[in-house]
């Protein structure tokens, strides 16, 4: 491996290091931390150069805020950035839902339910990050099958934004098993091909996120 091709894998090891631990909501990259470079260093393994763009690529992409002579803050999360990414993604993964049910193969419906069907041992686990990797499995099915990706990669991105308060309303009573239930109410629907009942429960499920995740923050 070359000096350059070492050096983009380091970049690009770290970026996805980093942003998994913000989403992750880990201990020192929880929403509001201060951290700082050379503690991110000795946590990755990595040198100073990776590091540092690393973090100004988090900065672009709206993950950390870089703070002259004090270190890094853990963009902090908020009522009005969750009603934002809420209203985009109302907008979108409603209509994707809409799309999918009109053009998914049965092999794609059967693994959404597949998907689901997993969730209960995960809850009776309490495996949050298993969890939370269903929750995006199940979702970005759904994207794949509108056959849009265009609206696919949107849709990603909004999970991926949205993560740290998925992670916050699990503090909600019952909330696991509610979720369950919304997805396999969604299911269900795909399974019966019914483009305005999936596209009303996806708009219920969204909309029950919000209301726990304002409890919670």
């Amino acid at each position: 491996m070359t000096n350059i091709t070492k050096g983009a894998a380091q970049r690009e090891s770290a970026y996805a290091e980093i942003k998994h631990r913000i989403i992750h909501c880990e201990p020192e990259f929880t929403p509001g931390a201060v951290q700082n470079e050379s503690r991110i260093m000795e946590l990755l393994g990595l040198g100073r150069g990776p590091i540092n763009q690393a973090l100004h690529r988090l900065e672009v992409d709206g993950w950390v805020a870089i703070l002259p002579r004090k270190g890094l803050l853990i963009t902090p999360l908020s009522l009005d950035l969750l009603m934002e990414l809420v209203a985009v993604r109302t907008l979108n993964e409603v209509f994707c839902v809409g799309l999918a049910v009109n053009n998914a193969t049965d092999g794609e419906i059967a693994a959404m339910r597949s998907i689901v069907e997993r969730t209960p041992a995960l809850i009776a686990q309490r495996d949050i990050a298993g969890l939370a990797a269903l929750d995006v499995a199940f979702h970005m099915a759904i994207s794949a099958a509108a056959r849009n990706s265009t609206l696919a990669e949107l849709l990603r991105a909004l999970h991926e934004k949205q993560a740290r308060f998925w992670f916050l309303s699990l503090s909600a009573p019952d909330h696991l098993e509610q979720v369950h239930r919304e997805h396999l109410a969604i299911v269900e629907a795909f399974e019966r091909r019914d483009i305005a009942g999936a596209q009303a429960l996806m708009q219920h499920h969204i909309e029950e996120f919000k209301r726990n995740t304002t409890r919670s923050i």
